[in-house]
């Protein structure tokens, strides 16, 4: 059913708001990782592509958590958003996983992402580790075989078996003819408006619509109506 998929969005940041604010330590680490990552070294130091920390639990963190519940059925369906952030992380987790306890309480429950099984999902589970918080039952995949994750990612659901593509969210709502705001951020602008603007609610509100989208996706695949605006509410 429905009304038992929370579909959610995860937005990340570099941990400092430049390379020169990390310790000797982690200056080190990072250009060891940047080496993989540096495709012209005339043009790219360790330096110039720390923005790109962000998508690396090891370096990065979490600033936003955004979810959508279903309710109603048919052309009557909600989404009802709602949004957990901050600039303190460790916070921020543990109020989306007091949420993700109380509302997944049987195996009922699935979690929906796109890219989740390769990002959000882990990105998540890894963060809480590192800041000492228990993975929730529906996040921890520890131990459980591949048909008892509870976890969807409209990724997965489009390649149908063809591992070597990759298709973005925005890319596949064009596909299905799914309304996407024209909004003026991206993904890759989310360290330069968290770190140089200061702007979170403006990450916020984008993490939000990328939810609304990623439902809508949902939906479609599976031959639903899509959701329309004056059905979503943010509480």
């Amino acid at each position: 059913m429905l009304q038992n998929i929370l579909f959610l969005d995860v937005e990340t940041v570099p941990q400092f708001a430049g390379f020169d604010k990390l310790s000797p330590d982690w200056q080190a680490l990072w250009e060891r990782k940047a080496k993989l990552l540096i495709k012209n070294t005339e043009t790219e130091t360790p330096e110039s592509i720390y923005a790109r920390a962000g998508i690396y639990a090891e370096f990065g963190k979490i600033i936003c958590i955004s979810c959508g519940f279903i309710s109603g059925e048919g052309d009557n369906k909600r989404l009802t958003l709602k949004s957990f952030y901050g600039e303190e992380e460790k916070e921020v987790l543990l109020s989306f996983c007091g949420m993700l306890n109380r509302w997944a309480t049987d195996n009922s429950k699935l979690l929906c992402a796109h890219n989740g099984k390769e990002f959000d999902f882990p990105f998540l589970c890894r963060r809480m580790i590192i800041n000492g918080i228990k993975i929730p039952h529906s996040l921890n995949t520890a131990g459980k075989k591949p048909w008892e994750i509870p976890h969807i990612d409209t990724m997965e659901l489009w390649k149908f078996g063809d591992y070597k593509n990759f298709t973005s969210l925005n890319l596949l709502a064009h596909c299905l003819d799914i309304p996407t705001p024209k909004d003026d951020i991206d993904g890759s602008m989310v360290a330069e408006v968290f770190w140089e603007q200061k702007d979170l609610q403006r990450i916020v509100n984008y993490c939000q619509k990328d939810v609304v989208t990623v439902a809508n996706v949902y939906l479609r695949m599976n031959g639903e109506s899509i959701i329309q605006p004056d059905y979503i509410e943010i509480k």
